[in-house]
């Protein structure tokens, strides 16, 4: 099989993928595009496949009668030797000619047999390569069907935001605001007059007073044990 009939035809499949492509059931659902041309090229897979298959077959059945012939020519050459080395030249004469007609037969199924090997590997490569675009296409599917979901949504979003007005629901929240402003301006004023206050600063002072009469005690303390310290490491 040629690969180069293969691939026209894998061309011709292509196109008719894009004809429907643009039909309008195509863009609203264009999974089905997709579903048409995978299916398709499944199909011209399996036909491939079958077209394949005979031609590994007929490479078979070639190299069976090639392998035959050879051990047929094996055997005629060793009989003729014998033949020959026994003097039966009527024989000899015999198992000659049979051995020059299967020199030529030989010949030509080892040429049978190479091409037949050759169109097999063709057929197999253009099998993969079909293989291959089919799940290309699959891949591509996936991808595509998704970027459309998300530009539709993106879409839908975007003329939900054209239509909708936030003024009204934002003015809503400015009386809230300015209460909630208030009330913080208010409890900072009490905290202020509190702090400024004459009972607030005698608190403090007295806090402060206490505090450095704690830390006078403190040295004290620290002193004494010094010097009781140092009246013992005197003594000794």
């Amino acid at each position: 099989m040629s690969n180069g009939g293969f691939f026209a035809r894998l061309s011709n499949l292509w196109s008719g993928f894009m004809s429907l492509w643009v039909s309008d059931l195509e863009k609203e659902h264009p999974e089905i595009a997709y579903e048409n041309s995978i299916n398709s090229m499944v199909e011209k897979y399996s036909q491939l496949k079958r077209a394949t298959a005979s031609i590994i077959r007929r490479r078979e059945d070639i190299t069976a009668r090639l392998s035959k012939q050879r051990n047929e020519l094996a055997q005629v050459e060793t009989e003729l030797q014998t033949a020959i080395d026994t003097n039966q030249d009527d024989l000899a004469l015999i198992l000659l000619q049979k051995k020059n007609a299967l020199d030529t037969e030989v010949a030509e199924l080892n040429a049978e047999s190479e091409q037949a090997a050759k169109d097999a590997e063709e057929a197999k490569n253009a099998l993969l390569d079909v293989q291959g675009e089919i799940n290309k296409l699959k891949g591509e599917k996936d991808r595509m069907l998704a970027k459309m979901a998300s530009a539709k949504a993106r879409i839908q979003v975007q003329e939900q935001l054209e239509g909708l007005s936030v003024t009204a629901d934002v003015k809503a929240l400015d009386n809230v605001r300015e209460h909630i402003k208030n009330l913080d301006a208010q409890a900072r004023l009490n905290k202020e007059i509190k702090e400024s206050s004459l009972d607030e600063r005698l608190k403090n002072l007295r806090q402060a007073t206490g505090d450095v009469s704690a830390r006078r005690q403190l040295e004290e303390l620290k002193a004494k044990a010094a010097a009781s310290k140092a009246q013992t490491t005197k003594t000794l």
